[in-house]
């Protein structure tokens, strides 16, 4: 593994905002989270798409095989109205599904709304992308990477990616002690 900067897929899904109705809020907020748990080198690759399944699919192919990408993160678009149709587009594109990701996102949004059970977020593996879905408001994505992230490291190095390091003042990756960080 080599400390080439790490790419990684920002995915909003949002009829309203992708036709300009309203501004996208969870695809800067991703980044901005990024921003702040990253200290080795990423770039962000953004889209805006509306709700639609075989775009979200496509897009999502694009950003594991074409773009490179060694993490995907969605946000919109997870959960019961007949337009939310994220988690349906990562489970056809991806070769394993990781529900522990959407059990203790839920788990952990439970603690603020208790609609949170509406939520069909998910997460699963492209070759050696990790794709993982999140909530739409920025503050439930906030919430959710906080829980979730200090495995995606680790996650990552597992399906052949990137060795990502964090700022352990805002997010302590967790690697067991046989894992070995590249040369």
């Amino acid at each position: 593994m080599s400390a080439a900067t790490a790419r990684i897929g920002f995915v909003t899904v949002s009829d309203r905002a992708s036709s300009g109705e309203y501004e996208d809020l969870g695809g800067p907020a991703m980044q901005a989270w990024m921003g702040k748990a990253l200290t080795s080198p990423w770039e962000a690759v953004a889209r805006l798409i509306p709700d639609e399944q075989d775009q979200i699919e496509a897009t999502l192919r694009e950003l594991c095989d074409q773009e490179g990408c060694c993490l995907v993160v969605t946000t919109g678009s997870t959960g019961p109205a007949l337009r939310d149709v994220v988690p349906e587009a990562t489970e056809a594109v991806c070769q394993k599904m990781m529900p522990g990701f959407g059990e203790l996102m839920r788990q952990e949004s439970l603690k603020f709304v208790p609609t949170a059970i509406l939520s069909r977020q998910t997460a699963g593996i492209r070759g050696h992308t990790l794709i993982i879905n999140l909530p739409g408001k920025p503050s439930a994505i906030d919430d959710c990477l906080n829980a979730v992230f200090p495995a995606v490291p680790y996650c990552i190095d597992l399906i052949e990616g990137p060795y990502l390091e964090t700022d352990e003042t805002f997010c302590k990756a967790f690697r067991p002690k046989h894992a070995r960080r590249p040369e």
